[in-house]
């Protein structure tokens, strides 16, 4: 298989699993307000698990180290069923996530629930494996901490101006908090359940974890999508018939997007299985993917206007945001270089 060799190689993967991680969500807006989210995740799941498949049997197979073929001889069950439960553990943090997003947006379901996950997968990773100084990671993953107390302020206010504006009541504000509240608990602890798959004298390679862990996703889906169809955060329960009823660029941009997720999560998953002489740590390598936030948040900022027409004081408020974003994920970054 093909492992990044250099420590800015594994950087810049974390870098591209940023990036990947915060523009996928992108695709759901582009799918229309009336492409329901849980028809568009049928879509989403399979490119997760197909963009799995075809790293390991491409990238996994080249290369002078183990291959994914190889991996999966020598390997433990158990570590496979970690693989794929964590996959199942990521699904339903992530449905919980895009169901935040349709009541309250990019720009506040990402910093909050992804932010809360940051900073749990972060402390977690770091106690199973610490390679980084902890003073630059704590204190990054503080500043992250008030980014995600300060965003939740800035949504509340702007809600609250804009259903006194319209004389009715502020209902979605609580719930999408609430809803990337606990995406970001379970979002947060499936990395450390990849970590342990990854353990042992026989455990898994990257290809091998993101091969079963697109699997997990795909087939969490139909388990999980039974509850929200019938249950939904919003609007009437949806049948599933109407998925067949979609327009063909609809059902292109789900898959498109459960790529570009799956493509951030392979990334992320190379940079943490680095050699260790040039490992930027599995803690530091979460930590950056997680800076999918910042990315997400400048998506829904800027592009899709979801503060347009923003009080002084919520602007005000979102400038904090995004810098305290900045300076943690900053500190986060550097932190391995200034281990001891």
């Amino acid at each position: 298989m093909i492992l990044p060799t250099t420590y800015w190689a594994a950087l810049l993967l974390s870098i591209l699993s940023m990036l990947c991680w915060g523009s996928w969500a992108n695709t759901i807006k582009l799918a229309g307000p009336k492409w329901r989210f849980e028809l568009f995740y049928f879509d989403y799941a399979f490119g997760v698990a197909l963009a799995g498949v075809i790293a390991a049997y491409t990238l996994g197979e080249w290369g002078s180290d183990l291959s994914f073929s190889d991996n999966l001889m020598i390997t433990g069950k158990r570590n496979i069923a970690y693989a794929a439960f964590a996959g199942g553990v990521f699904n339903l943090a992530n449905m919980l996530l895009v169901g935040a997003i349709s009541l309250a947006g990019m720009a506040v379901a990402f910093p909050v629930g992804i932010g809360l996950a940051l900073v749990i997968g972060v402390v977690w990773n770091y106690l199973i494996n610490p390679q980084a100084n902890p003073v630059c990671l704590f204190s990054g993953v503080a500043l992250v901490l008030v980014a995600i107390v300060v965003d939740a302020m800035a949504y509340s206010a702007h809600s609250k101006a804009q259903a006194q504006n319209a004389g009715t009541k502020a209902n979605g504000s609580t719930r999408g908090i609430v809803l990337s509240l606990v995406s970001g608990v379970l979002m947060g602890s499936f990395y450390p359940i990849v970590e342990v798959s990854k353990g042992g004298d026989v455990g898994l390679g990257p290809y091998s974890v993101a091969f079963f862990f697109g699997l997990g996703v795909f087939f969490s889906t139909f388990i999980f999508n039974i509850y929200f169809m019938n249950l939904p955060v919003k609007g009437e329960p949806v049948e599933l018939r109407k998925y067949f009823m979609g327009a063909r660029h609809q059902h292109l941009l789900g898959v498109l997007g459960g790529i570009l997720w799956s493509t951030g999560a392979i990334s992320n998953f190379l940079a943490a299985s680095a050699p260790k002489t040039v490992q930027v740590g599995p803690a530091v390598s979460y930590a950056l993917g997680q800076g999918a936030t910042l990315v997400s948040a400048l998506w829904g900022l800027l592009m899709w206007k979801e503060f347009q027409g923003a009080e002084p004081k919520v602007k005000t408020l979102l400038a904090a945001m995004l810098a305290c974003f900045v300076l943690g994920l900053g500190l986060v970054s550097v932190a391995p270089l200034f281990a001891t």
